[in-house]
């Protein structure tokens, strides 16, 4: 209990301290952002600081802080280093780089940014990256939430009719304005949200959950390696590249520069608390055995809902797992909108008439509905690697945006060659990759990683010789706006 609390207590610290030092080295500028600037009623759209917040939480903190964590969970307390250490130095600074580079620079996602700061050909290989990983985590996220619905009502309504439902709603999600339903009903799910968070971690210390105390033993029932499994595993709630696809969204509704430290690097802490509390839950009322057991004969899902249900009674129980199937649905609908938007930018496709948003979105969910039927542990190894390797870009982004700017560059490219080395290692020795021996993938994953970073030094000098433009010029503009908090 005592390693669960102090994890609580320095998550909510690095906030206050690192989340500070972090903006520091940025230094927001007062200056108009794109929800100004590029107004149109569709995606760029102000909205002050607490609704943004709120979006940005529910959009990054889908089943992910909790089906990783509480997967994660097998390896024992070394989980809880990975979430509290990742947060903070790693996906605290990777949320915060990307929507602060994308408010700089039009509301651009990372596709974009990457042709900008990395060169044009990782535009192209960075926008089908996102797009992969898009259309895997909307697919992810609504075969999650549809099982979660279907256990709670005991199959009383078919599963197809709740996917059906389901895509429904990402549907009118991605092509409506942000502010008619993103904007409107968030609030609503993010009180089951904290319903279902506090319930939770109320019921761990209340009860006197048996915790683990914190230890760098692998405790995994399979001996799974903690390097570089665990990095993968848990990746929202510590380091997400998801995130990166997310951020772009708000950046096109923040008002002003200065509020981006509560927008992206607190809600990431803020993720990072979710997943601590549904790890903890997972060490404390299963051991490895008995988790790997119940994992395997039903997935994250039924662990969800036995976890809630001990915890809060019938009732309580119930809130926490609507809780939980919110969090998948608020990220599978902006995933689709992100991708949307991704496509837009690519090919230059004006956004205000509703036929070229359904153009666009239609060919996606299709595609979507067929991978539903892929078996889901087959999906989120997939998804795992793709977004780790797209948080690895982001990172790289910002370090080379920081890096041009002659400013503290390692706080981005540290985290990123950590995470070059272990997603790297992870394709090379995976079945649905390499199928390498893990020492060759050791040593394969450490050749890649070096040259790669002595290619990123190259291209950072030339960056910074070549004096290339770090944010959109807005000169033209006079603002004729009141910002509200």
């Amino acid at each position: 209990m005592i390693t669960f609390l102090v994890s609580i207590v320095l998550l909510i610290i690095g906030y206050f301290t690192y989340g500070k030092y972090v903006e520091r080295v940025f230094m927001p500028k007062e200056r108009p952002t794109p929800a100004y600037t590029h107004s149109d009623g569709v995606d760029y759209v102000p909205m002050n600081t607490r609704k943004n917040s709120l979006i940005q939480l529910l959009n990054i903190a889908g089943v992910g802080p909790i089906f990783g964590p509480i997967m994660g969970a097998l390896y024992g307390p070394v989980a809880f280093l990975w979430i509290v250490i990742g947060a903070i130095f790693a996906g605290g600074v990777h949320d915060y780089l990307t929507g602060m580079i994308s408010i700089r620079n039009r509301g651009a996602h990372l596709p974009e940014l990457a042709g900008k700061f990395l060169g044009k050909v990782m535009k192209h290989v960075v926008n089908a990256f996102s797009l992969l990983l898009l259309v895997l985590v909307g697919t992810v996220f609504v075969s999650a939430p549809a099982d979660l619905l279907y256990n709670l009502m005991n199959g009383k309504i078919a599963l197809t009719v709740i996917l059906v439902l389901i895509f429904a709603y990402y549907i009118l999600a991605t092509l409506l304005p942000i502010d008619k339903i993103i904007g409107r009903f968030y609030p609503i799910f993010g009180l089951l949200l904290l319903i279902s968070a506090i319930g939770i971690g109320g019921g761990l210390i209340i009860k006197g959950a048996p915790i683990p105390e914190i230890t760098l033993q692998n405790l995994h029932p399979g001996n799974l390696p903690i390097f570089p499994l665990l990095f993968l595993t848990i990746s929202c709630g510590a380091l997400s590249g998801f995130h990166a696809t997310q951020s772009p969204i708000i950046s096109r509704t923040t008002e002003k520069e200065g509020q981006g430290r509560k927008i992206f690097y607190g809600m990431m802490i803020a993720e990072g608390i979710i997943a601590m509390i549904w790890a903890a839950a997972g060490m404390s009322l299963f051991s490895g055995e008995n988790l790997n057991e119940l994992l395997a004969s039903g997935g994250p899902a039924v662990v969800v809902s036995e976890i809630a249900t001990t915890m809060l009674g019938a009732v309580g129980g119930t809130l926490a797992i609507l809780g939980v199937i919110i969090l998948p649905i608020t990220s599978g609908d902006t995933a689709f909108r992100g991708a949307r938007m991704i496509i837009a930018d690519y090919f230059n496709i004006g956004q205000s008439k509703i036929s070229k948003r359904l153009m666009i979105a239609l060919p996606m969910f299709v595609i979507s509905i067929a991978l539903t039927q892929m078996d889901f542990n087959i999906l989120w190894r997939y998804f795992s690697w793709a977004n780790q390797s797209t948080a690895v870009i982001a990172l790289f982004v910002g370090a080379m945006y920081l890096f041009v700017s002659k400013k503290n560059y390692w706080i981005a490219l540290i985290p990123g060659i950590f995470m070059l080395m272990a997603t790297t290692t992870y394709i090379l020795n995976a079945k649905i990759g390499f199928n390498l021996p893990m020492n060759v993938s050791y040593i394969g994953a450490t050749v890649v990683t070096v040259v790669l970073t002595a290619a990123f030094f190259i291209a950072a000098k030339r960056a910074r010789r070549d004096e290339i433009p770090l944010e959109e010029d807005i000169s033209h503009y006079k603002p004729t706006y009141a910002v509200t908090e």
